[in-house]
């Protein structure tokens, strides 16, 4: 790869050391653990302990507590649009912004709050998608809700909506700054669900299964 294509995909045009504050920042925000939290504050059990195991709002809503899944939801979908607001306040160029998101949804994936055993990003990647590019996240969200409602695969939703985001990214023509980090949180994405891949090909997929 030529230094100019790299530059285009990680333009370090600005401070190290707010870029490097910037980082830490998107990541501790993203490290806040909604699914926990909100248990807690409702008196349920912590969402690791029952269902898929899994800390989000999927594996909440399993308790029956509606409002508590969506206050997760919300949670972890702010969480990457916080971290872009809060590199905006930090004066961060907007062509990093990517990469921030990236980060948050890192620190959702890979927290350092729970031994970096997280939730699986779905929420998080859609809050760094709509702060991003609004039409990209509602293109996403879409694409799930399109694919929830005909399949009634939550696995499948998030998957297919994942694989399809870069290709609205490219046919939205968003820059390569933009579209590098989609296409890693899209791997990550899909590395979580491997095992919802292989249950899904085998034909024993639970319906709302976020395992």
């Amino acid at each position: 790869m030529t230094p100019d294509f790299l530059a285009q995909i990680l333009p370090l045009n600005g401070s190290p050391p707010l870029l490097i504050a910037a980082a830490v920042v998107a990541y501790l925000i993203g490290c806040i653990p909604f699914a926990v939290v909100v248990s807690k504050a409702f008196g349920l059990a912590d969402p690791r302990s029952f269902g898929s195991g899994n800390p989000g709002a999927t594996n909440v809503l399993r308790t029956g507590n509606k409002l508590a899944a969506f206050l997760t939801l919300f949670g972890d979908a702010a969480k990457g649009a916080v971290a872009i607001g809060v590199a905006t306040l930090m004066g961060i160029p907007a062509d990093l912004f990517g990469w921030i998101g990236l980060i948050a949804f890192f620190g959702h994936v890979f927290p350092i709050t729970l031994g970096f055993k997280g939730g699986k990003g779905v929420s998080t990647s859609a809050g760094v998608l709509l702060a991003l590019y609004w039409p990209l996240g509602l293109a996403t969200l879409g694409t799930w809700l399109f694919m929830a409602f005909t399949f009634r695969y939550s696995s499948l939703s998030a998957i297919t909506a994942a694989l399809m985001t870069p290709v609205f990214a490219i046919l939205m023509g968003l820059p390569t700054s933009v579209i590098a980090p989609i296409i890693l949180m899209v791997a990550v994405l899909l590395i979580k669900h491997a095992g919802n891949l292989r249950r899904l090909l085998a034909g024993q997929e639970d319906r709302k299964s976020t395992r």
